[in-house]
């Protein structure tokens, strides 16, 4: 089975104060992984250093066994930030437009998308229920449809890897229960590997199929199965919250 995401003794310290201390872990192609941890515990950090965005201390990253610092095929990875807080609401661009942008990483000059990538858009838009906003300036929209447009621009590329985090915060508890199935319909469909940082430590079992819980270093990494019968787990969290987070006895 082949590796999407590979994390060894990784380590980052900022000013002194240690943010992450020998994480080890391995995705599997075709995983979807639900990484969770405290406020604090390094879940945003761990996902800058896997985009290349910082550097670890020690250790070692790699993306279907490249170093992000030299990755060459970032049209394979999909990428949903916490917030958008760059993001300028008066940017004159329909949501389908935004959508779109998703493809460029594939175009030389001229950057736009291809006549026949039109049904790309469409299967998107469709697919997180914003078709009926297309037309709509991006800037017009809720919090949670501005997210929703984001996160299909980061699928509208059909991604190998599927980064996320927090992408939920705005989404109302009917759709985020929505997106959090449609992301387990596209890894079962499409092979798509998923690591989502999440606050929603009760939900996540009933969708993804490995935990990753991090609190500065990794506390537990595995299937839901092992973890609901983890005697380790169990103590460290409590019988009573082990299985509220493993749903295997809903």
């Amino acid at each position: 089975m082949s590796v999407a995401v590979g994390v060894q003794e990784l380590s980052f310290a900022y000013n002194s104060i240690h943010v992450l201390s020998n994480v080890t872990f391995t995705l599997n192609a075709g995983d979807y992984c639900g990484l969770v941890g405290p406020n604090g515990s390094g879940k945003t950090t761990l996902i800058r250093i896997l985009l290349g965005f910082d550097i670890p201390s020690t250790g070692s990253v790699a993306l279907f066994g490249e170093n992000p610092l030299t990755f060459g095929s970032w049209d394979r990875i999909g990428y949903v930030p916490q917030r958008l807080v760059a993001f300028n609401p008066y940017f004159p661009a329909t949501v389908e437009e935004v959508v779109g942008l998703g493809l460029l990483s594939k175009h030389r000059f001229p950057r736009r998308p291809a006549a026949h990538e039109t049904a790309s858009i469409d299967r998107v838009l469709k697919m997180m229920d914003i078709v009926e906003i297309k037309n709509k300036l991006i800037g017009e929209l809720s919090g949670g449809q501005q997210q929703r447009t984001f996160i299909a621009r980061a699928l509208v590329s059909e991604p190998d890897l599927l980064i996320l985090d927090e992408p939920t915060a705005a989404l109302d508890p009917e759709i985020r229960e929505h997106f959090f199935g449609l992301l387990r319909d596209l890894n079962e469909r499409s092979g798509i590997t998923i690591l989502i940082v999440t606050h929603d430590i009760g939900s996540i079992g009933k969708y993804a199929s490995t935990l990753l819980y991090l609190d500065k270093k990794v506390i537990f990494h595995g299937s839901f199965d092992e973890f609901c019968f983890s005697a380790d787990m169990g103590e460290y969290f409590g019988p009573f919250s082990q299985h509220v987070i493993c749903h295997r006895h809903d």
